[in-house]
């Protein structure tokens, strides 16, 4: 089943443009040409991600955005403001507000995909994660398991404990980047000697690793 996503903006073309572009990439879009309803479309569909004008008839996405955030299923939602207004105060405005991207049109459109694509992984994550945290442990008194574990940690570097723990977090390779003061191409690699140690195919799956062998704290 394709991910959904709504995508709210008044422009009739640039409403066009980033719904086929998504479509292109294999998601469901639901187009909205104004804020209320663009309110009544993520209420009715639970989309996975919300892109969204300021400027817009009936509601604008300040307004659209806060009243997202007041409804608790809707709190992780991901956001991304499409936008010509690009001033400092707006986009501070709008992270307040609590979107998690903001990007001033004009615009490169794959940029977006990029975007989109990370806040969809890390939505993934933080929701495996959540349904790991909620089961029993199971991982108590195996003495096979535990001794696997320790091997499996002995295994990791330094470093790919401190990518490995920030991958939990939900933060994106650019994130990590930032926090650790290295490039996202050599957290990349990092990425990939974890993925590699622990046999797994995806960032899901290495969190979930991560938390069912306590490789993290």
């Amino acid at each position: 089943m394709s991910l959904i996503i709504v995508v709210a903006d008044d422009d009739l073309p640039m409403r066009l443009f980033v719904s086929e572009y998504l479509e292109m990439c294999g998601y469901s879009v639901i187009a909205a040409e104004d804020g209320q309803l663009a309110l009544e479309l993520v209420e009715k569909y639970h989309p996975h991600l919300l892109v969204t004008d300021i400027m817009m008839p009936r509601m604008d996405g300040y307004e659209l955005v806060r009243q997202v955030r007041q409804s608790p299923e809707f709190r992780l939602l991901p956001v991304v403001f499409l936008t010509e207004r690009n001033s400092t105060e707006e986009r501070i405005r709008g992270y307040k507000l609590g979107c998690d991207s903001y990007l001033p049109k004009p615009f490169e459109i794959h940029e977006l995909g990029a975007i989109i694509r990370n806040l969809l992984e890390r939505a993934q994550i933080m929701q495996t994660e959540w349904h790991l945290r909620m089961q029993t442990p199971t991982l108590s008194g195996n003495a096979n398991t535990t001794a696997q574990t320790a091997v499996t940690i002995s295994n990791l570097s330094k470093r790919e404990k401190e990518v490995l723990e920030l991958i939990t977090r939900g933060l994106s390779n650019i994130e990590i980047g930032d926090r650790l003061h290295l490039s996202a191409r050599t957290i990349e690699k990092y990425v990939s000697n974890l993925l590699r140690k622990t046999e797994t195919s995806n960032r899901a799956e290495l969190v979930r690793i991560a938390i069912e062998q306590r490789l993290i704290d």
